[in-house]
C-alpha cells in the first residue's frame, strides 16, 4: 500500500529480494539437504503488490499446488489447502503450532492478549472460561431473544426503505445489527447503533479501519518502524484503537459500578458474558477488554459479512431465494400475509431446526466467502507434514478457507458454483463436512466456540428478512468485491432494493 507507486521504494525492494533469493539458493546448494520442501510460488512482495485481491492471488497459486511456500526476507510462509496437512497442524500435532510472537505482535495492536493472539496457558484459561459460558442454557436463551429483537428492528428499517422507495446498503445494516447483538450478549449494553447513535457508529468505523490496518501488517515489513515513528498506517491504527479501547473501557467501568452498587443487584441483567466474568472475579480491565474485542470481531464481523454475501447470493440466484422462503414459511407455519411481528414470533428453536435448506445455503455461502479467509500459525520445532514435505522451526504456516472452498479436488467440478444442495442428503437433511475440509470455523482444539450461535443468529435474520421482503441488486452492473481485512467484507457495501412480500 505504501510501497505501491513509489519507484524508489520498489527498486530497493526488488534489490533486496534479489540479494535474498541468491543468498537462499547458494545456502541451500551448499547444505545439500536431503529434506524436501514445498515449491516456492512467490514472495512477500507478490503479496504486497496483490494486497487488494490477495485471496484470489493465493487461490490461483493453490490451483497449481495445494501447498506452497512464499518467501519473506528472513522467513518462509507455507500456505496449504490440503485437508490432511490442515488436520495435522490444527489437531494431530496441535502443540507444535501456535500463534507465536509473529502473529501475536501483529494482532496485539487490535486484539491485545485475547484468545486469538495467545498460546499456552493464557489461551487455555480463556478457552476454558469462554467454553463454559457458551455452554450455558441461560446465554443461549438470552442471545436468542437479542437476535430476534434486533432482526425485528432491522426489518422495520427495511420496511421504511420500501415505503419510501429507497435502496438500502444492507452490509452496513448487518454490521450495525450484529454490533448491537454482540454488545448486548457480551456486555449487556443497548448500543442501538441501528438507529444511528453516534458512539456506536464511531466505534464500528474505527474498529473496521483498525482491522484493515492490522491485516496490512502481514504484508508491510516496515510496520514496526512506522509504529515507532507513529506515521502512515500505524498512526491510523493507533488513532482508531484510542476510540475502540476508550469505548470498551468505559462500558467495563460502567458495568463494574452497576454490579457493585448495593441493593441494586436484583435489577441488573446478568445474562451477558461480561457480568458472568465479573461474577468469577475477573476484574482486570485490560484482560476483560482484550477478551471482549475478540468476542466482538468473532460475533460482529463474521456474521454480518456472511449475511451480506448470503444476500448477494440470494440476488444472484432468485430461485434459491424463493425456495428458502417456502421452507421458512412451512417450518414457522406462517401464513401468506404475516406481519413482521408475527414472523419474528414464529421463529422458534423448533422452527429454526427444520430450516435445513437455509442452513445449507448459509454453509454454501461460507464455503465460497468464509468470514475469516485465511488463518496462520507458527511452527515451534522442525516437523514433516503428512504429504512428506518438511517444515522448519519458525516457519509460518497458513491455511486458506477462501481457496479451499474453490478447489475442484475437494468439492467437484462445480466447486465455484453456488449450490446449497451439495450439503443435503437424499432426504433433504443437512450433512456436516469435515472441519478440515470446510475450515470456515477453524478446526481442532481452536474450533470456533460460537459456531452454533453464529448459525442461529444468521438463520434468525435471514428467515425474518426473506419472509417479509424480496431482494434484488440495486445495480446489476456494479461489481462486488471483497475488502482485504481480517474478515471478508464486501468493499463499498451491498446495495439492494427490497420489496414487500407480506402485509405491513
Amino acid at each position: 500500500m505504501d510501497v505501491l507507486g513509489n519507484p524508489m521504494l520498489l527498486s530497493v525492494a526488488v534489490a533486496i529480494l534479489a540479494v535474498f533469493v541468491v543468498r537462499m539458493v547458494i545456502g541451500l546448494s551448499a547444505k545439500k539437504e536431503k529434506r524436501k520442501y514445498h515449491p516456492v510460488r512467490g514472495t512477500i512482495f507478490h503479496l504486497l503488490f496483490n494486497f487488494g485481491q490477495i485471496y484470489d492471488y493465493l487461490t490461483n497459486l493453490t490451483r497449481k499446488n495445494s501447498t506452497f511456500r512464499i518467501l519473506y526476507l528472513d522467513n518462509v510462509e507455507i500456505y496449504t489447502s490440503d485437508p490432511a496437512n490442515v488436520e495435522y497442524f490444527l489437531k494431530t500435532n496441535f502443540a507444535n503450532y501456535g500463534k507465536g510472537s509473529f502473529h501475536h505482535d501483529i494482532l496485539e495492536g487490535l486484539l491485545g492478549d485475547g484468545i486469538f493472539t495467545v498460546d499456552g496457558e493464557r489461551w487455555r484459561h480463556q478457552r476454558k472460561m469462554s467454553s463454559y459460558e457458551f455452554s450455558t442454557r441461560n446465554l443461549r436463551e438470552f442471545s436468542n431473544g437479542v437476535f430476534k429483537t434486533n432482526a425485528a428492528k432491522l426489518a422495520r428499517i427495511v420496511s421504511a426503505a420500501v415505503t419510501s422507495d429507497q435502496a438500502i446498503e444492507i452490509q452496513d445494516l448487518f454490521m450495525k445489527s450484529a454490533l448491537d447483538s454482540v454488545f448486548k450478549v457480551v456486555l449487556g449494553v443497548d448500543l442501538d447503533s441501528m438507529r444511528g447513535t453516534n458512539e456506536g457508529s464511531q466505534f464500528s468505523k474505527a474498529f473496521d479501519e483498525a482491522s484493515e490496518m492490522t491485516c496490512f501488517r502481514y504484508v508491510d515489513m516496515t510496520w514496526p518502524i512506522k509504529k515507532f515513528l507513529n506515521i502512515g498506517s500505524e498512526a491510523t491504527l493507533k488513532k482508531c484503537m484510542k476510540i475502540v479501547d476508550g469505548f470498551v473501557y468505559k462500558v467495563i467501568q460502567s458495568k463494574i459500578e452497576q454490579i457493585s452498587k448495593p441493593n441494586e443487584n436484583l435489577t441488573v441483567n446478568k445474562g451477558d458474558i461480561l457480568s458472568r466474568f465479573l461474577e468469577m472475579n475477573e476484574t482486570d480491565p485490560k484482560y476483560l477488554k482484550d477478551i471482549i474485542l475478540s468476542f466482538i470481531i468473532a460475533g460482529k464481523d463474521t456474521t454480518a459479512s456472511t449475511l451480506s454475501w448470503f444476500f448477494y447470493m440470494m440476488c444472484k440466484h432468485p430461485h434459491i431465494q424463493e425456495k428458502i422462503v417456502t421452507e421458512v414459511r412451512e417450518a414457522a407455519k406462517l401464513g401468506e400475509y404475516s406481519s413482521v411481528d408475527e414472523i419474528v414470533e414464529s421463529i422458534t428453536e423448533e422452527a429454526l431446526d427444520k430450516m435445513q435448506y437455509l442452513h445449507a445455503a448459509l454453509s454454501e455461502t461460507l464455503r465460497l466467502y468464509p468470514a475469516v479467509p485465511s488463518d496462520g500459525k507458527v511452527c515451534f520445532a522442525d516437523d514433516t507434514f503428512p504429504d512428506g514435505f518438511s517444515v522448519k522451526k519458525g516457519n509460518l504456516v497458513a491455511y486458506v478457507p477462501y481457496s479451499m472452498g474453490r478447489m475442484k479436488s475437494l468439492w467437484g467440478e462445480d466447486a465455484e458454483e453456488f449450490r446449497p444442495d451439495r450439503w443435503l442428503n437424499e432426504n433433504g437433511v443437512f450433512q456436516q463436512e469435515s472441519s478440515f475440509k470446510f475450515t470456515a470455523f477453524q478446526a481442532g482444539p481452536r474450533i470456533c466456540l460460537g459456531k452454533e450461535f453464529a448459525y442461529r443468529q444468521m438463520k434468525v435474520f435471514a428467515s425474518v428478512l426473506l419472509s417479509a421482503f424480496s431482494f434484488t441488486l440495486a445495480d446489476e452492473n456494479r461489481p462486488v468485491h471483497y475488502r482485504t481485512m481480517l474478515t471478508l467484507q464486501i468493499d463499498g457495501g451491498l446495495h439492494l432494493r427490497p420489496s414487500f412480500r407480506t402485509s405491513h
